[in-house]
C-alpha cells in the first residue's frame, strides 16, 4: 500500500488511465471484430464501411501507446487485404 501523498496520487492517476486505455482497447478489438464478422458473412459493403469505422481507431490505439505502431499498421494492412480480395472472390 502506498504510504506517501505522491505516491497515493500516482495510484489514481493509474486507475484512471486504465480505465481510459480499456475503454479505448475494447472499442478498438470491438471495430475489428465488426468487420472480421462483415467478411466471415460475405457482405463486402458491410465489410468496407466496418474497415472504414476501424481505421482511425486502430491508428489512434497506436498514437496513445495500447498497441505498437508496426502492430496497428499490420492490423490495417491485413484486414484491408481480406476485404479487397472479397472484391476478386465475388
Amino acid at each position: 500500500m502506498a504510504n506517501t501523498k505522491s505516491a497515493k496520487k500516482a495510484i489514481r492517476q493509474i486507475e484512471r488511465r486504465t480505465a481510459v486505455n480499456r475503454s479505448r482497447r475494447t472499442a478498438m478489438r470491438s471495430h475489428i471484430r465488426q468487420v472480421e464478422e462483415a467478411i466471415a458473412s460475405g457482405d463486402q459493403s458491410a465489410a468496407e464501411a466496418a474497415l472504414k469505422s476501424a481505421q482511425p481507431l486502430i491508428a489512434r490505439g497506436a498514437q496513445k501507446g495500447l498497441v505498437h505502431k508496426n502492430t496497428a499498421a499490420r492490423k490495417v494492412s491485413r484486414l484491408t487485404t481480406r476485404v479487397k480480395a472479397m472484391s476478386t472472390a465475388s
